[in-house]
């Protein structure tokens, strides 16, 4: 038997050896555990009885219609898919006593910029805002009413929600072009942008007014419309807010 012992590789060994404390701690573990996390069933009942015994505080946002007509403006805005305990706070002993609880009213910037601070992650015509610059200092609800949110006038600058691409631009070649140069912008873009688009050029000579080789712009690339890119448009292969100069 010790020969045998001997005979066997030290890695065969050592492998052994860890093999025996992973079950054992394996075992250790599992007998120290309690049944709810053993049974799943022991576990969901468990867990629903403990979430069944915490006091309810949100009362949903269908009980707010019937003392507050902000309800209705709300269902409407731009705000109609956010509950209405989402700015106001758990409201279920509002419900219960109107007149002694009352919710939270978030009048502080802070909170509203938790949204709408300029971040580069969130879809494009999202409202965004510089909050060190825009209206500073000022409560959002001094021009926005947070029911129906529209503003208060419709912004005249791109990068209102296009902070990104304006940053680009600021860098690029076309920098002291206008953004409607290139684009046509309908007034209602400006206040519902997702479902009414700015306008791109669909045509190749679009781009060549200033880059074809027939073009009276001076000191700009020029390229044969005819030979260069065959049928693609420009924007397929050149970003243009930040197009490569050769």
């Amino acid at each position: 038997m010790r020969n045998f012992l001997q005979s066997i590789p030290e890695a065969v060994k050592r492998l052994f050896v860890v093999f025996v404390v992973l079950v054992g701690g394996f075992l250790l573990i599992r007998v120290s555990l309690p049944p709810s996390m053993k049974s799943n069933e022991l576990h969901v009942s468990s867990t629903i009885e403990r979430e069944t015994a915490k006091p309810i505080r949100h009362a949903g946002s269908d009980v707010c219609a019937d003392c507050h007509d902000e309800y209705n403006a709300k269902k409407g805005g731009y705000h109609r898919n956010l509950s209405c305990e989402t700015c106001h706070g758990p409201a279920k002993e509002h419900v219960d006593n109107p007149t002694e609880a009352k919710p939270n009213l978030p009048r502080m910037r802070e909170f509203c910029v938790r949204c709408h601070a300029f971040d580069p992650s969130r879809p494009t015509g999202f409202p965004q805002i510089n909050p060190a610059a825009h209206n500073p200092l000022k409560p959002c609800v001094t021009c926005h009413n947070p029911h129906d949110p529209k503003p208060p006038s419709v912004p005249h600058e791109c990068q209102a929600c296009h902070a990104e691409i304006a940053r680009t631009k600021a860098l690029s070649p076309h920098v002291m072009l206008e953004c409607t140069t290139c684009h046509v912008v309908p007034t209602q873009h400006k206040v519902t942008p997702r479902a009414v688009m700015a306008t791109i050029p669909a045509e190749r000579e679009f781009c060549g007014k200033c880059h074809s080789q027939d073009s009276q712009m001076k000191e700009l690339p020029k390229v044969d419309l005819a030979t260069h890119g065959e049928k693609y448009l420009c924007w397929q292969c050149h970003y243009p807010h930040m197009p490569e100069v050769e």
